[in-house]
């Protein structure tokens, strides 16, 4: 990787690509944000583009793609069956993972619908460092429970620990001794624990789940949506790390898995996804779902032209210029929010900047969805789009009992190679702002709530008028500023 060091020892992230395409912004007044929110029903998954400033909702299928990646969509075969597009993403991830067999499919969940299809049974468990809300969702519908087995550590919301993803190996022991190896599904480990601030696992820590699965005879599944920014903090983190190379960590990580699978809208910069297998045996029992959900075995619901992207994306995957990116880029915006005393999840993960909206908004009682009220609250003072992981991203159980997220989050993406510093530091100006008037924001109830992953569609309404009190605040403080 690429080291600079500053005349006058500033510290901030240099990029190691210049802008060669881009695309217009637009900045509406408050009020008209306010409205826009307010039409939104305080979810701004249900925003409308035109009226985002900065869209931190996600990184997925949204970040910045290569010169090389956009040349490369020129190339592709768009046959039906046999397509060479399909074989040279096949070979690329055979390359990097080391796998003889691979299943495409049209995104990261898709892939999870078909692992939970074919390895969860009812009353059967997967235990897993930390869930998404979709893997979590799959192995539920399909009779399963989920449980978290994360290091205590990782839910400490301000820490030094470097690797607040690693997986409790003692409580894998200890389930097994209590339930039995045949009640667990599958180990599902999550590289970059996406829910609890984009914290990474290590590399030995990953080493000891594969002994553990190995000495009771259980598969581990690994999630490799977010390994991008996993594979950089092993090798800035990890000692026994340091003179590996990308690829060498790669490697390393997917000899110990099973089963990897992933969203390429994350790992790939593409829309797709797909799962990587081992054993052939496994391979044709989830085979007949691909043609069957997705489509034919070479092309799983993706366009060719994003598989040749892809296949170019995680070559590029396996340079640290490219993939520090993001990690530098979030490292900065964290450190700045915390040298004002804005509550973030330390220390700076993957995937973006995450506000602690337990610590911010402590007068605003789980029940009344903080992290959904400051994301609210967010976009009306700044523009800035960002998304609720909290209360809101769980959903009620059978009794219609409503369980408390172990953390409230709001999750500021950091797209990579999207942003530049001075739209970062806009978006810390307003958030400092907004935790220096913390105490007129309220909370939110539902006015609409799907039954399932309600946080995508469900509609929400302010408790009173703390909307109408923080606008006139914004006013009163920027005049006439946007």
């Amino acid at each position: 990787m690429s080291k600079v060091t500053f005349f006058k020892g500033e510290q901030f992230p240099l990029e190691m690509h210049k802008v060669r395409i881009i695309q217009k912004l637009n900045l509406l007044p408050i009020e008209e944000r306010l409205q826009a929110m307010n039409d939104a029903g305080c979810n701004t998954f249900l925003l409308q583009n035109r009226d985002v400033f900065l869209d931190m909702l996600t990184d997925s299928g949204v970040n910045a793609m290569s010169d090389q990646q956009l040349a490369a969509m020129m190339i592709a075969d768009d046959a039906y069956a046999g397509s060479a597009t399909y074989t040279r993403l096949y070979d690329k991830l055979v390359e990097l993972f080391g796998m003889d067999f691979f299943l495409p499919t049209h995104q990261g969940r898709a892939a999870e619908n078909i692992v939970s299809k074919v390895l969860v049974r009812p009353h059967t468990v997967v235990p897993m460092n930390y869930h998404f809300t979709t893997s979590k969702a799959h192995v539920t519908v399909n009779g399963g429970e989920v449980l978290e087995l994360i290091t205590p550590e990782g839910l400490e919301v301000s820490s030094t620990n470097q690797f607040k993803g690693n997986f409790d190996v003692d409580a894998l022991e200890a389930l097994v001794a209590d339930r039995g190896a045949d009640a667990i599904a599958f180990v599902r480990m999550e590289a970059g624990t996406n829910l609890i601030g984009g914290q990474p696992f290590s590399l030995a820590n990953l080493r000891e789940v594969k002994a553990t699965c190995d000495r009771h005879g259980l598969l581990l599944v690994l999630d490799a949506s977010l390994l991008a920014d996993n594979l950089y903090f092993i090798k800035q983190r990890e000692a026994d790390c340091a003179d590996m190379t990308i690829p060498e960590i790669t490697r390393a990580i997917a000899d110990c898995a099973d089963i990897i699978y992933f969203s390429a809208r994350k790992l790939g910069f593409g829309r797709g996804g797909g799962i990587c297998i081992r054993d052939e045996e496994m391979y044709k029992r989830m085979r007949g779902f691909v043609p069957m959900y997705e489509g034919f075995l070479t092309y799983g619901g993706m366009s060719v032209r994003e598989m040749e992207a892809i296949t170019v994306g995680l070559d590029e995957t396996m340079d640290e210029d490219m993939i520090s990116q993001g990690p530098l880029f979030i490292k900065y915006m964290v450190e700045d929010l915390d040298r004002r005393g804005v509550p973030v999840i330390t220390p700076a993960g993957g995937l973006g900047a995450h506000l602690d909206a337990m610590r911010f908004l402590p007068h605003v009682p789980q029940s009344q969805y903080p992290a959904g009220a400051l994301a609210a609250a967010l976009f009306i003072a700044s523009g800035v789009r960002g998304m609720e992981r909290g209360t809101l991203s769980e959903q009620r159980d059978a009794d219609g009992v409503e369980p408390m997220a172990n953390m409230e989050l709001v999750r500021l993406a950091l797209p990579r190679r999207v942003f530049t510093l001075s739209q970062v530091s806009y978006a810390v100006d307003r958030i400092d702002w907004l935790f220096a008037n913390r105490e007129l924001i309220g909370g939110l109830e539902f006015v609409e709530e799907p039954e399932i992953l309600r946080f995508f569609y469900g509609r929400l309404a302010p408790i009173g008028d703390w909307q109408e009190r923080l606008v006139a605040k914004f006013r009163e403080d920027f005049q006439d500023s946007l």
